[in-house]
């Protein structure tokens, strides 16, 4: 299976709800948009679940929400450390397998198709119907997308554990829904950052072809 050995950037594909590595120069400005469009995402779903009485849905959030936030201080120095010391000791020296990173991009090429048509629609009636007849789609793509990770992300430590968090919310605790229903804009504008970040890896080589006088 082909292999590419990446960048310390790679790391910043799971800003998502994770906490902070430590950034390339190159894609400071990246991370910090798709950290602050996160924790506003974040904070937005907290606050929708508390007002339906999901007091327990709301504080799991949070936490969330406020590892984001001590990220966009770059203060956390030792959750920084946690990622940091994970991804060297278990990724700096190893291949991560570029079939499932450019599958990954492909899922979020699909996921930014689905959300510009979710927010050229411009009523909430008609917002609803779509995420009626659409969110089974977009689930799917989207635990797709976090089944590659976890296959990138395989040993146990900080980085498989924030994507294991990502599915356990997105698979049992509705956040796709809610992420869509508060803020189809900030979501599809966090995508885009999330996928321009894992696009910077090449894609895998073509397998070799074969002349029949060759075989």
């Amino acid at each position: 299976m082909a292999k590419i050995r990446p960048p310390c950037a790679t790391l910043l594909i799971l800003i998502l709800i994770s906490t902070a590595p430590h950034p390339s120069h190159s894609s400071f400005n990246q991370y910090r948009t798709l950290l602050s469009l996160s924790h506003s995402l974040l904070t937005r779903v907290a606050n929708l679940r508390a007002e339906r009485g999901d007091i327990s849905g709301s504080n799991r959030v949070k936490l969330i929400s406020q590892k984001l936030e001590r990220g966009l201080g770059l203060g956390s120095i030792g959750l920084a450390w946690s990622v940091g010391w994970d991804y060297m000791r278990n990724y700096a020296w190893r291949e991560l397998d570029s079939r499932e990173l450019y599958g990954a991009v492909l899922d979020l090429n699909e996921l930014m198709r689905y959300l510009s048509e979710l927010v050229r629609v411009d009523s909430e009636m008609g917002r609803a119907t779509w995420v009626g007849q659409n969110y089974g789609n977009v689930l799917g793509v989207s635990k797709r997308l976090l089944v590659r990770l976890l296959r990138v992300f395989r040993q146990s430590g900080t980085l498989r554990e924030t994507v294991e968090t990502v599915k356990r919310e997105v698979v049992e605790g509705v956040l796709l829904r809610d992420c869509l229903e508060v803020g189809s804009n900030d979501l599809k504008g966090l995508i885009q950052v999330f996928r321009d970040l894992v696009s910077q890896y090449p894609p895998p080589p073509p397998p070799p072809h074969y002349d029949r006088d060759d075989l």
